[in-house]
């Protein structure tokens, strides 16, 4: 059997797959060979995380093909519903990165209260000439104990932001459409467990009572938070967005930016992935990062052993 990993896996997803007796394939294969290569090697499955499309022209090509997994929780690189409909298995991770994820919206947040994306693009430039009024300009920062953290979408990763919130002594408030309660377990270092219980609310009221937003939610057909929704914000609140391209507008968040209606923002996801606006690139209210939420040696060990475990189950 043999498993093309076309986007890359752990060394503990290929050790988990070896150890099978499957054979493990990491060549990388551009997106416009994928149908040649597979026939050609007889590849069985195909695993795949953000950059590699699995749409309806492979499956129909690819007769060898019995399963597609995404390393990481969304899918909407991949046909899901049409791939099942042929019989294929279609597998994925939701839980492992989740706390990459929530961890690197804190990273966004601590650096967008105390200024540091910006500092880090003016200290090289200015640190050895400026300093002091460097020093004057970046002397108002926030700290985040005891605001309040609105998180759109209540999922997996949507809770593990909420540990973290609750530990920095944050007020938690959520919506979703789908989790009217949510019971959140705090584990701590010494074996001490905490209870949390939370209501679901309406996006008008969260909007209206956060000073931070994030958002957890998948890709969606229409903006989450657009020209409107970010009107209704607090005056000063800043947003974060570790989820999917696509659910916020660029244009109305930079016009809030640009008008002070919002303090900064943070994008890890783009609505031009891989080609960001480069308003958004330039804009120095905006922390940035490169689509890099699930991006730790941690979840990727996990998100290859898990994968590994589900491929053998399946097809072993």
């Amino acid at each position: 059997m043999k498993v093309l990993a076309n986007d890359g896996i752990s060394q503990s997803g290929i050790d988990g797959l070896e150890a099978a007796g499957i054979e493990v394939i990491t060549t990388k294969v551009a997106q416009e060979q994928l149908i040649n290569y597979i026939n050609e090697h007889q590849i069985d499955a195909i695993l795949v995380r953000s950059a590699t499309q699995v749409r309806k022209d492979i499956i129909d090509a690819c007769p060898s093909i019995k399963l597609i997994g995404r390393g990481g929780v969304g899918m909407d690189n991949i046909d899901v519903a049409y791939a099942r409909e042929k019989g294929l298995h279609v597998i994925n991770t939701p839980a492992a990165s989740s706390a990459s994820v929530a961890e690197l919206v804190f990273a966004h947040l601590y650096g967008g209260v105390r200024f540091l994306y910006h500092a880090n693009r003016t200290m090289p430039l200015e640190g050895d000439t400026t300093f002091n009024t460097l020093k004057k300009s970046y002397a108002k920062g926030r700290e985040l104990r005891g605001k309040t953290i609105g998180i759109i979408g209540f999922g997996r990763i949507g809770r593990e932001v909420a540990k973290i919130a609750l530990g920095c002594g944050m007020k938690v408030i959520y919506s979703d459409g789908y989790v009217d309660q949510a019971e959140i377990e705090l584990d701590f270092f010494d074996g001490q467990k905490l209870n949390f219980s939370f209501q679901s609310q309406s996006l008008e009221s969260l909007l209206a009572e956060s000073d931070f937003i994030t958002l957890h939610v998948p890709a969606q057909k229409e903006y989450v938070l657009g020209a409107k929704e970010i009107a209704g914000m607090k005056d000063g609140a800043a947003i974060v967005n570790a989820a999917r391209g696509g659910v916020i507008d660029e244009v109305a968040l930079i016009e809030a930016l640009d008008n002070k209606k919002l303090s900064f923002a943070a994008l890890d996801v783009f609505e031009n992935e891989p080609t960001p606006e480069i308003k958004i690139l330039m804009n120095d209210q905006i922390s940035l990062s490169p689509h890099i939420g699930a991006a730790t040696n941690e979840a990727q060990d996990r998100i290859g052993a898990e994968l590994a475990s589900q491929i053998v189950t399946l097809l072993g």
